[in-house]
């Protein structure tokens, strides 16, 4: 049951990963489902109150979690850490706590000091769950999806920026189109073209052709508008 509720938490708060998650072997799939449940109950506690001791709480109690697995105690009972205690070992635990603890950007209303502290949230967000899925499954040199997942990771953040700023965040730098343009393009520069293992890797199925929308036409991230069409994203899903 508590791999169903991780499955259906998924589908209901991040489609575009359940989507992905759905394609891939069943094997894997018992550890995508655990970790795609836990970075969505991860990255919603920052918003859950806007009281950031409370929210600090929150992502202390998940961090506690992960510290439970890594030196293989018993786990606290929860839907999502129980079958994530069973998908994850030791080392991939430690790796998501640089995860929860990258999170607390997202309580304050602080910008990143400087593009590089931009690209570390980056690598420790949406890279980190891509490289910890990767080393879950015994995948050889996990390491090595650092970059893809730096691309994924940019492209969600850069549809995520309008509400972010909404909520009284500084997302980016620079967001004038020239920024933007600039950013995706080095970031995309690095990006290497479809990665194995494929079924960890296939979430990241709409990244390029995001960033390459962000660099022909940046002000789409300002006006939300940084999305592709309904069959544009089914096709490329299928032929990732």
């Amino acid at each position: 049951m508590s791999l169903e509720a991780c499955v259906a938490l998924v589908r209901r708060a991040d489609p575009d990963r359940a989507a992905a998650a759905e394609l891939a072997s069943v094997d894997v799939q018992k550890v995508l489902w655990p970790l795609y449940a836990m970075n969505v109950e991860v990255s919603r506690a920052p918003w859950v109150t806007q009281e950031p001791m409370i929210a600090e709480m929150r992502l202390q109690w998940w961090r506690d979690a992960l510290e439970e697995i890594a030196e293989g105690r018993a786990v606290r009972s929860h839907e999502v850490t129980t079958p994530l205690a069973e998908a994850i070992g030791p080392e991939e635990a430690r790796l998501l706590d640089k995860l929860v603890a990258a999170r607390r950007w997202d309580i304050y209303s602080d910008a990143f000091e400087d593009e590089a502290a931009l690209l570390r949230y980056l690598d420790d967000t949406a890279a980190g769950l891509m490289v910890v899925a990767a080393s879950a499954i015994d995948a050889p040199n996990p390491d090595a999806l650092k970059a893809y997942g730096r691309a994924v990771g940019l492209a969600r953040f850069l549809q995520a920026a309008p509400e972010l700023d909404a909520r009284g965040r500084k997302p980016l730098l620079d967001g004038t189109p020239a920024g933007i343009k600039t950013l995706c393009e080095k970031v995309l520069s690095d990006m290497p073209a479809k990665p194995e293992p494929r079924d960890v890797t296939r979430e990241g199925w709409q990244a390029r052709a995001l960033l390459r929308l962000a660099i022909a036409q940046p002000t789409r991230v300002a006006d939300g508008t940084l999305v592709l069409s309904e069959f544009s994203k089914r096709w490329r899903l299928l032929l990732f």
